[in-house]
């Protein structure tokens, strides 16, 4: 007997072999692998015009550009206000650059950072706000600038999941002084490894720019940079899949709406008004942790493996020095589980994985 498919929670996009092949002959032509090739400039180009933003930024990965964004800024040693509710990148970088992740608990029904809790947190230390568009969905990105604006601090939105996200018309990683966003190979779109940032002010984006090539140009060195070029392999990817990005969110919402149809006892993610979403993930909240871990069971053994996404939650990390009560997410950080959704999962195995849940 044929072992049963192995299907993962994600399984990455690729486009024809042929239409990466002709990027990958152009540069052995030109023999131009990195370093900001053209390939690259005309990927910044595509882009910035599919998002209808004025800057783009294209980096490494997503958690490089939180900490790109981070160090953009200029701001001094202090705490910055976030979500315990993320991957474990949004609270690393704030770490990894001296900074003291301030948590602030989640909506309940959003999952996003409690706009409403955030005023509560803000004292002389405070430095910014770092929140996370979780799974793509927006924050409530009018009342956090109204508190930012009131207190004059910056922003930076963690959008890693948020590409082809648009929310009241436009893109929503034109948000925030920064946006970032990931281009890893799990996401809905992708360069392999990869990232951005997205900067409303000119000034910021351009130290920006020289920061991700070491701070020089040519032999003149103006600012403290790091290495943070994405090369032309990853440009070129980016370009390939850019022109499948549309259909890659409508197949997506297809397979979603199924997922919807045959699932009877989950709790789903609220979604505002206004939103133009690109289904990311298909997160799934149940009873108790017992159930979910009874579950899980249940599914690996069918050779389905979902993810527990985003476990822990982060205010628990084992090397946050000062514990900050985080009751929402600490709940809902033990009961979420994301299914497999992927261009190619099939309507038989969704049928297969919600007869599974539905019957535990």
């Amino acid at each position: 007997m044929q072992p049963a498919e192995m299907i993962n929670v994600t399984k990455t996009f690729l486009p024809p072999s042929k239409e990466y092949q002709f990027y990958l002959n152009q540069i052995w032509d030109k023999n131009k692998l990195t370093n900001q090739g053209p390939l690259l400039e005309e990927f910044e180009r595509q882009v910035t015009d599919y998002l209808g933003v004025k800057n783009f930024q294209f980096v490494a990965n997503g958690t490089l550009a939180l900490q790109l964004a981070l160090r953009s800024l200029d701001l001094a040693m202090g705490e910055i206000i976030t979500t315990p509710f993320s991957y474990v990148a949004t609270t690393s970088s704030i770490l990894w650059e001296g900074y003291t992740p301030k948590f602030v608990d989640i909506e309940p029904d959003t999952y996003c950072i409690d706009a409403n809790k955030i005023e509560a947190a803000i004292n002389g230390k405070t430095r910014a706000i770092m929140p996370v568009h979780v799974f793509g969905h927006p924050c409530d990105v009018g009342k956090i600038k109204s508190i930012a604006d009131k207190y004059k601090l910056k922003i930076i939105y963690d959008g890693a999941h948020a590409f082809g996200v648009k929310y009241k018309g436009r893109s929503l990683l034109d948000c925030g002084d920064i946006s970032i966003c990931s281009f890893h190979a799990t996401k809905v779109f992708h360069t392999i490894e990869g990232g951005c940032l997205i900067a409303k002010n000119n000034k910021i984006n351009d130290s920006l720019e020289l920061m991700k090539k070491f701070g020089h140009t040519g032999d003149e060195h103006f600012i403290l940079g790091i290495n943070g070029k994405a090369t032309e392999f990853q440009a070129a990817m980016g370009l390939c899949n850019l022109k499948y990005i549309d259909w890659i969110i409508q197949q997506r919402k297809k397979l979603t709406i199924q997922y919807d149809r045959l699932l009877n006892r989950t709790h789903k993610m609220l979604l505002r008004k206004d939103i133009l979403y690109n289904f990311s993930y298909y997160p799934i909240i149940l009873e108790d942790e017992k159930h979910l871990l009874h579950v899980l069971k249940v599914l690996n053994k069918e050779n389905i493996f979902p993810r527990r996404y985003f476990y822990p939650s982060l205010n628990t990390l084992p090397y946050i020095k000062k514990f900050q009560s985080c009751p929402i997410s600490e709940n809902l950080s033990n009961r979420i589980l994301c299914l497999p959704l992927f261009i190619g999962l099939k309507k038989e195995s969704i049928k297969k994985i919600c007869e599974a849940i539905n019957n535990e």
